[in-house]
């Protein structure tokens, strides 16, 4: 009797994995069944949700993009990720005033998370394109002012009236013109839409379907008219009278204004500090770092109002270009003011950080126990599976190198729960080969065998050849 074939077991990890990948790319609509699938083991899980939500959000579909957002916040309304979904569903949406909340509200709670300033300020520009500034609107009474009555108005000939006047000719064609660079290659579709609405007798005809021409047409103008709309509204290509008024009357910027540039400024300096660094110009990367940290001591208060954090994150920056150049104990020593800074002032994140950059420190010192002690400090700080995965596999490493084998396959083993509960293929990975290899030391053979086979299987998900020869060796 031939056996039953057994069929994969599915879990919430893999049907993550797989619906994120498919999402890359760009299969929304198959990732979208991966998700609900895994929605379906694991229901509630906010971290799905926000997935899903980016999904929704790729279709277009804003109301159900909106819908996940929220929902991944009931549970926990501190969730940056889900902060972050909803005001960028909302600004999606053109609600650029709520989108605009819940950037700052995210950038409050993660103000390390770079993607809710630059949210504040493309969500406060875009406020600004759709109502001006206020403060510089001023109505004058030059001119010859002519007021019809309503009696007039009524005696005009019909005719005349609809009659269109030379300036309104030329306000027509200058729309035109403008929804023309608005809509770009969409516009010749709206134009052949329009004229398509001048042929009476093919209107009133139907689709197979039942349904009638006419409604499709205009459905499709409709469409395209609230693309122009939103696109104006986000980005207007005519310039703003305000913004000539400005210029020509040297108009000077309030304080708001002021700390919004400064504000602006630092982020922008940060991200130049953590592109050089990235590129190799450790050295550059830390001079400028430096000489950051001495300008903002200028600064007010009421102009930095963030200067603690920015004050523990520059010393990080310095830190990791001075570990990078190796210079190990002026590495450790700035890592630990960025630590210092952060218990001073209650910064859960920043002293996670700070003591995820310590504990490499130590390790490349190869102060193993030293590294060990200030990665365990930070596992009550971790935010996340993934974030577990490798601290664990970190801790586990650690103890190997230590010939602390039992330790190690105890936290290898923790490290690919953590990674399997996120769907994170490349961490299983790495937690199986740590387990494999501590299974070596403890001259477990036969388990360890079992485990290389298992880490290769994960390794041919990977593009990477060089693993799956390294696991094979």
């Amino acid at each position: 009797m031939a056996e039953e074939e057994i069929l994969p077991v599915v879990t919430f990890g893999n049907l993550m994995t797989e619906g994120t990948a498919l999402s890359r790319r760009g299969q929304h609509v198959k990732a979208l069944d991966c998700f609900n699938d895994a929605l379906k083991l694991r229901a509630g899980d906010k971290r799905c949700l926000v997935t899903r939500s980016k999904c929704f959000l790729k279709l277009g579909d804003t109301e159900n993009s909106l819908k996940d957002a929220e929902a991944s916040l009931q549970s926990d309304q501190t969730f940056p990720e889900g902060l972050y979904q909803k005001a960028e569903t909302l600004y999606t949406m053109g609600d650029f005033e709520f989108a605009l909340v819940f950037y700052h509200r995210g950038q409050r709670l993660r103000p390390d998370m770079h993607k809710f300033q630059l949210g504040i300020n493309k969500a406060e520009e875009a406020i600004v394109n759709c109502i001006g500034n206020p403060s510089l609107v001023k109505l004058e009474s030059k001119g010859d002012l002519c007021f019809v009555s309503r009696q007039a108005e009524s005696r005009k000939d019909e005719k005349q009236q609809n009659k269109l006047t030379k300036d309104q000719k030329q306000m027509k064609k200058k729309n035109a013109k403008t929804e023309r660079q608005l809509l770009g290659e969409l516009y010749a579709d709206k134009v052949y839409l329009e004229k398509l609405l001048k042929d009476e007798d093919f209107m009133q005809t139907n689709t197979k379907q039942g349904v009638k021409v006419v409604d499709l047409v205009l459905d499709g103008i409709s469409y395209l008219n609230n693309r122009r709309d939103f696109w104006q509204q986000q980005k207007p290509i005519y310039a703003r009278v305000y913004d000539r008024k400005r210029l020509q009357q040297g108009w000077k910027k309030e304080q708001k204004r002021k700390t919004s540039d400064i504000v602006r400024s630092i982020a922008k300096d940060l991200e130049d500090i953590e592109l050089l660094l990235a590129r190799g110009s450790a050295e550059e990367s830390c001079r400028k770092a430096e000489r950051m940290l001495k300008k903002m001591q200028g600064w007010a208060d009421d102009e930095v109002p963030n200067r603690n954090e920015l004050t523990g994150n520059l010393y990080s920056c310095i830190g990791n270009a001075q570990l990078a150049m190796g210079q190990m104990e002026a590495a450790l020593q700035s890592h630990q003011m960025d630590l210092d800074c952060a218990r001073q002032n209650g910064l859960p994140d920043a002293m996670s950080r700070a003591l995820d950059n310590i504990g490499h420190v130590y390790a490349r010192l190869g102060r193993f126990q030293q590294a060990i002690n200030t990665w365990e400090e930070k596992i009550p700080l971790a935010q996340s599976s993934l974030e577990k995965a490798w601290l664990f596999h970190e801790i586990g490493r650690c103890y190997l190198e230590l010939h602390k084998a039992e330790a190690a396959q105890d936290y290898g083993q923790k490290s690919l729960q953590s990674a399997a509960e996120e769907g994170d293929v490349e961490w299983q990975l790495h937690a199986t080969v740590l387990v494999a290899q501590a299974q070596v030391e403890l001259k477990d053979y036969r388990s360890a065998i079992m485990n290389f086979e298992r880490a290769l299987e994960k390794a041919k998900l990977l593009p990477s050849e060089a693993t799956q020869n390294s696991i094979i060796a």
